[in-house]
């Protein structure tokens, strides 16, 4: 209500200077004629006369009145050159701000809200480089003022900065303007005073900050190549490090645009999720799925089966879909679309050149323009006293060391309860594993809501998982053939046996042995890029696991588009990576799906926001399927139906949120959803539903009683 009554004053403000007439009186024939009254009016009384113009000016230009032109020019003719110069610059400052801080109070959050996330990209560039966009602006007149007050208050560049940047930035302007009016008696039209000349002046003086920015970037760039005897001509035009998901999308792309590049992958093409992480896993859930549906057959009117199976076999089927799937990554593919593909560890010996050690002896030295690493991660092994005594499996060497066995491991203890742990303790206790899951969290899935998390812990649970959560893992035993973890739990100590140990507690990027440290390339938990995937030599970038902040494959995918088209024309244009709409998948029973803000996260931020939830129990086709479980839930904008994030917990939820996805990405509300057809009976209807519950809690209850009312009147 406030807001409504400041912009209406406002705009009686502007109406009234227009229809009382008010604007003739700023003209230049105008204040011609009346300068001999307004240089009487200043002698008598100097001081407030001074302060009088001085509120003038602030009104004008706050309220972005028409006319700051003329009295800039008054000012010089009332108080010479040096004093109105002062009077100017402070009122002009003032008045401007006040603008700003009108529309920043009036406008900006409704129109943040309206456009989120597709004002992003310039909310981070004002927050990082405001001032330097604002002072460019100041500097060239053609601009008009007003507007620049106006659109500056709906970014989040400070008020401070604002008013200090417009001071600096409009003087030279106001020094022009001023000094002109000196001679106002003189001047015939305002067109003179800005001569090509000097326009052409200005227009240098706004470029001039974005020169020395360049300059700068130049020299920072000098320096940190300065060691370092740049080739005279290259062999290739980009080296990629990595045959994982995001080295095959760079090294796909840059052969796309006619580049000459090689990729360089040291163990399997493919990378971690072909051959350790996103493929098998999945063969291995899709097996021990289809067991438990065959003990729970009764749920579909049939008799229960206790399957029978050669585990063997099942770690045979695995690496069969390695088999399968392996052609779409593989070096005969990629040498056919006009990639070198070189089977060998890389190190980069200087910015341009790198050394590739050969798998089949021998190496191999090529200079290149740009590099792309992309190393990937490995799993993490906690330092466990006594854990090499006792022996232990990763998600990476699980694959071979149990397709080993005739038999799943029968007591296996699983290390860590994310993704990856929840995954394959579910799994293999539904093969027939006896799986206890060790998490040092209070809660499993820690990212996730509190409900998902008891939602996925029960149904682990029931799937014969023992779930101990806030155990911290201290130490390995063994006792003859026998093998013990140590674990604490509210001070207490518990050990529990095993047979076989899986260490799911996350990954790291793979960071030594490529030249990094010799050249000096910060490096944290991964390496150091900023927004455009650049390291600290701006022609070598990271993509994928090695370089965060997220660690799934699709991400990875997302990242070598930015990283192949920065290397080979960031010379012309460079593009920050997205990371507006990232989705993820858990393909536990039931899947957990998520994309953008959950509720903890919102909180946490401080981003306001309500909820939707649809129950999926109500979904036609859930119950037909007996996949009746699980939720939708929808995190909006207060009274918009702008989303924030949805969590999707049920059958197929990974599927399900891609319209979210697609929603997000695109700035599609719930709206959109709810008025698009969706296959009945489908899974997708929930997505439906879940949009019209939101609009049914926004119905207008006001409109609708009058509804009522007008069909009682028609009835009677």
């Amino acid at each position: 209500m406030k807001r409504t009554l400041i912009l209406a004053a406002v705009v009686l403000l502007v109406v009234a200077y227009f229809v009382l007439g008010l604007n003739r009186y700023l003209t230049l024939a105008a204040v011609q004629d009346r300068l001999g009254d307004f240089e009487a009016l200043r002698q008598a009384s100097p001081i407030a006369t001074a302060l009088g113009f001085f509120g003038l000016y602030v009104l004008a230009t706050a309220l972005s009145l028409p006319g700051a032109v003329i009295l800039t020019l008054a000012a010089g003719a009332l108080f010479g050159l040096v004093g109105g110069t002062l009077i100017v610059s402070f009122a002009s400052s003032l008045g401007a701000t006040l603008a700003f801080l009108a529309s920043r109070y009036l406008l900006r959050d409704s129109v943040q809200a309206r456009f989120g996330d597709r004002l992003k990209a310039i909310n981070d560039g004002m927050a990082k480089d405001g001032a330097l966009y604002l002072f460019t602006l100041r500097l060239i007149p053609v601009f008009p003022f007003f507007l620049v007050n106006l659109l500056m208050g709906l970014t989040p560049i400070r008020t401070g900065t604002y008013y200090w940047v417009s001071q600096l930035g409009m003087l030279a302007g106001t020094l022009v303007y001023v000094n002109a009016g000196t001679q106002l008696a003189q001047l015939s039209s305002l067109s003179g005073i800005l001569s090509p000349g000097v326009l052409m002046s200005f227009v240098l003086l706004g470029v001039f900050p974005m020169i020395a920015k360049a300059a700068l970037g130049f020299l920072q760039r000098r320096r940190v190549y300065a060691r370092w005897q740049r080739p005279k001509t290259f062999d290739r035009n980009l080296v990629v490090i990595g045959a994982g998901a995001a080295g095959l999308v760079t090294s796909y792309i840059a052969a796309a645009v006619k580049a000459k590049v090689t990729l360089v992958e040291a163990h399997k093409m493919g990378g971690d999720c072909l051959n350790f992480g996103c493929v098998p896993s999945k063969a291995l859930i899709k097996s021990a799925k289809l067991a438990t549906q065959m003990r729970r057959a009764d749920h579909y009117g049939l008799e229960t089966a206790t399957p029978v199976f050669s585990f063997r076999q099942v770690m045979a089927r695995v690496h069969q879909v390695i088999r399968e799937i392996a052609p779409h990554d593989s070096v005969e593919r990629y040498t056919g679309l006009g990639i070198e593909v070189l089977q060998g560890r890389a190190r980069i010996v200087d910015p341009w050149t790198v050394e590739i050690t050969l798998n089949d002896g021998g190496t191999q030295r090529l200079t290149t323009r740009s590099i792309v690493i992309a190393a990937g991660a490995r799993p993490f092994v906690p330092p466990l006293h006594g854990l090499d005594d006792v022996g232990y499996v990763t998600s990476d060497t699980l694959w071979d060391a149990f397709a080993q066995l005739d038999a799943p491991p029968a007591r296996l203890v699983v290390l860590g309860g994310g993704p990856i742990g929840c995954e394959l303790a579910q799994s293999f206790a539904r093969l027939g594993s006896q799986v206890t899951q060790v998490e040092m969290a209070p809660r499993i899935m820690i990212r996730e809501d509190q409900e998902v998390s008891d939602l996925a812990r029960d149904s682990l649970q029931r799937d014969g998982v023992a779930v101990l959560t806030a155990h911290k893992a201290l130490r390995c035993e063994r006792e003859g053939d026998r093998k013990f973890i140590v674990v604490e739990h509210q001070g207490q100590e518990k050990r529990i046996e095993f047979d076989a140990l899986l260490c799911a507690v996350g990954r790291v990027a793979r960071l030594q042995g490529y030249g990094l440290e010799e050249l000096g390339i910060p490096t944290q938990r991964t390496v150091v890029v900023n927004e455009y995937l650049e390291t600290l030599y701006p022609n070598i970038f990271a993509a994928g696991d090695v370089a965060g902040p997220f660690q799934f494959t699709h991400t990875a995918g997302h990242q070598a588009w930015y990283a192949a088209v920065n290397a080979l024309f960031g010379s012309f244009k460079k593009f920050k990576v997205d990371y507006s709409v990232i989705p993820w998948a858990t393909f536990i029973e039931p899947e957990v799906a998520r994309v953008g803000l959950n509720e903890q996260d919102a909180k946490e931020k401080n981003i306001p926001y309500e909820v939707t939830k649809y129950g999926i129990d109500d979904l036609d086709r859930a119950i037909a399927d007996g996949a009746a479980h699980g939720f939708v839930k929808v995190l909006t904008v207060p009274g918009k139906d702008r989303i924030l994030g949805v969590t999707i917990v049920g059958e197929h939820a990974g599927d399900l949120l891609a319209e979210f996805v697609l929603a997000m990405k695109h700035g599609l509300g719930l709206n959109k959803i709810l008025g698009t057809i969706h296959t009945y009976p489908t899974l997708a209807e929930a997505n439906k539903y879940a949009a019209g519950e939101w609009k049914r809690a926004h119905a207008p209850q006001r409109v609708l009683a009058w509804l009522g009312h007008y069909h009682a009147w028609r009835r009677a």
